[in-house]
């Protein structure tokens, strides 16, 4: 492998010639082939909607259609350009279609250093890179121009990107900034985590894990798609990894993604690794095994003494295996907010407190963990829905104050729809990004940047840009309007909560945020914790794992696997 350093440019590289002269189809059976003057159309379908004359083709997971033209009825569901449907759509025909011209992105100062890091690593040999920029930072630029220069170096010509939820939003944006920064005549596969299995057998030279802390855990079968996407148990014709988030675990335990470079860091095979607690444990960290599975120590001291050696793992490597960088306009503002709840409300707010420390000590001296997720999940939904009305008198005045609000919150029914119906009511334009396929995401994200809705009440904790200024991708920008954030409920998880922030507070604009609680209460300290450790819930695996004991202490819910608080 070439051990030359390449710099990444700072000029975006435009679309170039295909390299190869015949297609590279995927290994399935019974293709389906183009007669003279045909192609084969590869089609985005949504489910169960009709697609006349298209046969749904079970190797590729995807609707197809043969002929010269797309008929007018299939018109909608042509794939753009980098989608996964475009992307076996170009393996099966001899030429690519044209892509239509593209806006050109001029990429930030940080965004081409960071890239010559990445590229570094890759041409030193390393198998993954942990792109840990705070949000806003620019890591999607980064990322592009550093897996662009990483083919050229090592001679591929297949990228995936792997994106957040919701697709609608994060898969256009992904294709935007390839084309923006240049594709440099490189086949790109954008797809989300959710389809992660459509591309398992297909062979990609860099992939790109947007949000990569989504496979921190071993026993879902996504992190099985993402063992096969990213080479896990191979040691030869393996793609270079770039895992990218600003947040990549709560402790060093969710962190079986970055295997491969710790098992390269040793001079040990990849294998050796597979299990990722017992080899920190025989490496010396202060992990054991406990009733619910591997538990980190609770010592802090120890815990110090885990992280810096793990870090070290990364940063010490030449070149390093990672990159942080904070955002330099300064750490995100968060506060408490009180509300102070009714005689009415407060009756109420105790009844369910009460509700549900009965039931979760019956689920605790059962050890019946599922009784006590589910009591936990509806003593947070019904603690959210009594302070609804204060979160939406809360937002009127901030709008009165011309200022623009993002509302975080985890629940549909009891959060989303009563304070989107509220503000409605009171005659406030409401954007929402909430539930599954009841909003066009895209769309209502818009009419919040643009400020035809002031609000944005929304369940999603990453992915998303609702910044002041933003470049959309008509050419205009976003309103200039302050934003400003708020919890409707305090969140358990330093990495929720932290990529929340990074949704508004990102790309040099300021905006401060707010978690709301129900004053003299059980929420007021979960609050309180959030608050105080936000601040150090970054970069580094498990700054928040304190704060998610004491948290899990003050519900009764120590007893409950870390999944019940993480996964809330």
């Amino acid at each position: 492998m070439p051990g030359r350093r390449r710099a990444a440019p700072t000029t975006p590289k435009r679309r170039t010639a295909k390299r190869r002269t015949t297609a590279r189809r995927p290994p399935v059976p019974d293709l389906p082939t183009a007669g003279p003057g045909e192609r084969v159309w590869v089609l985005a379908v949504p489910f169960r909607a009709p697609a006349p004359g298209a046969v749904w083709h079970a190797g590729l997971q995807a609707h197809v259609w043969v002929g010269r033209e797309l008929p007018p009825a299939l018109a909608p569901y042509d794939p753009p350009p980098y989608t996964f449907e475009r992307f076996l759509e170009d393996e099966l025909n001899e030429t690519p279609r044209p892509l239509p011209e593209a806006r050109a992105l001029v990429p930030r100062e940080e965004q081409c250093t960071g890239a010559e890091v990445v590229v570094a690593a890759a041409a030193a040999g390393h198998r993954v890179f942990l792109l840990g920029d705070d949000p806003g930072v620019g890591k999607t630029g980064t990322a592009v121009m550093a897996a662009r220069e990483i083919c050229e170096l090592r001679g591929g010509e297949r990228v995936l990107v792997v994106a957040d939820r919701p697709a609608a939003i994060t898969v256009p944006h992904w294709s935007r900034s390839i084309a923006g920064f240049g594709d440099g005549g490189l086949r790109w596969c954008v797809t989300t985590w959710d389809r992660l299995a459509k591309v398992a057998k297909l062979p990609f030279d860099v992939v790109v894990a947007d949000e990569a802390h989504m496979v921190r855990h071993t026993t879902t079968q996504r992190w099985r798609h993402w063992k096969a996407v990213s080479g896990g148990g191979r040691t030869s014709g393996v793609p270079f990894v770039i895992a990218a988030t600003a947040t990549p675990a709560h402790t060093p335990l969710e962190l079986p993604y970055l295997a491969p470079q710790f098992a390269q860091r040793h001079g040990e095979p990849l294998r050796a690794w597979g299990d990722l607690p017992a080899k920190l444990a025989e490496h010396g960290f202060h992990v054991e095994r406990g009733r619910y599975g591997w538990a980190w120590t609770e010592d802090a001291d120890a815990r110090r003494a885990d992280l810096a050696r793990l870090q070290a793992w990364l940063t010490d490597a030449d070149p390093p295996a990672t990159l942080h960088r904070p955002a330099p306009w300064g750490p995100v503002s968060v506060t408490g907010t009180p509300v102070a709840l009714t005689p009415a409300e407060r009756s109420a707010y105790e009844s369910e407190w009460q509700e549900f420390r009965a039931e979760m000590q019956l689920a605790r001296r059962a050890r019946q963990s599922a009784r006590g997720r589910a009591a936990l999940l509806r003593f947070r939904q019904k603690a959210g829905l009594i302070r609804a009305q204060a979160t939406v008198d809360w937002v009127r005045a901030q709008v009165d104050a011309e200022r623009q609000v993002a509302v975080s919150v985890e629940f549909v029914e009891t959060a989303a729809d009563p304070i989107r119906e509220a503000l409605l009511d009171s005659g406030v334009a409401v954007a929402a990004i909430y539930g599954r396929d009841r909003f066009d995401v895209e769309a209502e994200r818009l009419r919040f940047q643009t400020g035809a809705a002031p609000v944005c009440v929304f369940t999603v904790t990453a992915s998303i840009s609702l910044h002041a200024g933003e470049l959309l991708p008509s050419g205009a920008t976003a309103s200039a309007t302050p934003r400003v954030g708020l919890f409707h409920q305090p969140r358990f998880s330093g990495i929720q909560a932290r990529q929340v922030t990074g949704r508004t507070h990102r790309d040099g604009q300021v905006s401060p945020w707010r978690v709301a609680f129900a004053e003299g209460t059980v929420e007021e300290q979960v609050a309180r914790v959030m608050v105080e450790r936000l601040a150090v819930s970054g970069s580094t695996a498990g700054a928040d794992t304190s704060s998610l004991r004491e948290i899990a202490d003050l519900l009764d819910a120590d007893w409950l696997p870390p999944a019940a608080l993480t996964d809330a």
